[in-house]
């Protein structure tokens, strides 16, 4: 990834308002390429698209009820590409779900509150700087 190249944000969440609101605060506040899904399995289905980074809602069940939790999605995500970083998002404030979410290699669990999106303005940055020193790290011991 460039540093001219936007990022490619996937939003995952069955809550269509709150998707929404999600999409909204990430234009305003930064310059992303982003695509919606109201379902894991559409989010699945599209990860062709190459997203830089998921944020994926936990339960994902209010659209229908049979549908792929978040933990489901998640790891057909990691499947596909286990370096794509996902963000778990839920309105579960539950230690065990936190932890559920990084046993299947989740980048962070964020709780939805009036702090979720500062929370994970943060997160995204910090992945990319990580990433970005990578890189750096990388190329310089190929030179060595």
């Amino acid at each position: 990834m460039t540093d001219r190249k936007k990022i490619k944000l996937f939003l995952v969440d069955d809550d269509v308002m709150y998707l929404k609101l999600l999409e909204i605060e990430f234009l305003q506040h930064a310059d992303f390429v982003i695509e919606t899904y109201p379902t894991g399995e559409l989010c699945v289905a599209n990860l062709s698209n190459h997203p830089d980074i998921i944020v994926l809602d936990y339960h994902l069940d209010g659209v229908n009820e049979t549908a792929m939790n978040g933990i489901e999605t998640l790891d057909r995500i990691k499947k596909f590409n286990p370096d794509i970083p996902v963000i778990m998002l839920s309105s579960q404030d539950k230690i065990e779900v936190a932890v559920d979410c990084m046993l299947h290699m989740a980048s962070d669990y964020v709780v939805k509150s009036e702090t979720a999106f500062v929370r994970m303005q943060k997160t995204i940055g910090t992945i990319f700087r990580v990433k970005k020193i990578e890189k750096e790290l990388s190329w310089y011991m190929e030179r060595m």
